[in-house]
């Protein structure tokens, strides 16, 4: 039998319509198969977390039949409780399947601390900027008779005594007590 004879027989026209009816049966089968596990259509719409607690977010969640992941923030907001919720993804009103994981970015209890770099005996044009980089305001500043104008003598924090390497909480106001050019002694 040749092969064009083979191609136009009936045998094999019937396992070729066999074969099409077969894989249509099979995708739909399949499809609706797909449908059903995957809830398709059926969408959870993310509550808004912000500025709850751990807790009452998670107790939110549940209800939603979401899921929470929690991610470490070193990101420290004064406009928000302590160990609240002030990010999250998805966003608060987005539609996702049930026992979606929400990733929740919390406050910390504070500013982490940073280590005071070294500005005594540096000028004051110097020493404000290295604060300000890292995180620390500059707070009142005063002056004591030593012949290096503006340059940075000592430094304090809420009145206590600071040496370089100390670790304070950013955002802090640091007193800067500077020379005011003058030697100190008087001059007869």
């Amino acid at each position: 039998m040749s092969l064009i004879k083979f191609l136009t027989s009936k045998a094999f026209l019937k396992q070729i319509i066999l074969a099409i009816v077969a894989i249509i049966v099979l995708s739909f089968l399949m499809l609706k198969w797909l449908d059903y596990r995957t809830n398709h259509g059926s969408f959870v719409t993310v509550p808004d977390l912000a500025g709850k607690s751990i807790e009452t977010a998670g107790i939110l969640l549940k209800d939603n039949q979401l899921t929470m992941e929690i991610q470490d923030s070193a990101n420290y907001n004064p406009n928000y409780p302590k160990y609240s919720v002030i990010e999250q993804y998805p966003k608060a009103g987005s539609q996702v399947k049930e026992d979606r994981k929400i990733y929740l970015i919390l406050n910390p209890s504070g500013y982490r601390k940073v280590e005071v770099p070294i500005v005594v005996g540096r000028t004051f044009r110097q020493a404000k900027p290295t604060l300000e980089a890292i995180g620390f305001e500059v707070g009142k500043i005063s002056y004591i008779d030593d012949i290096g104008k503006d340059e940075v003598q000592s430094i304090s924090f809420e009145g206590k005594p600071v040496n370089a390497g100390d670790l304070l909480p950013m955002t802090s106001k640091i007193d800067v007590v500077l020379g005011n050019g003058n030697r100190g002694i008087d001059e007869e």
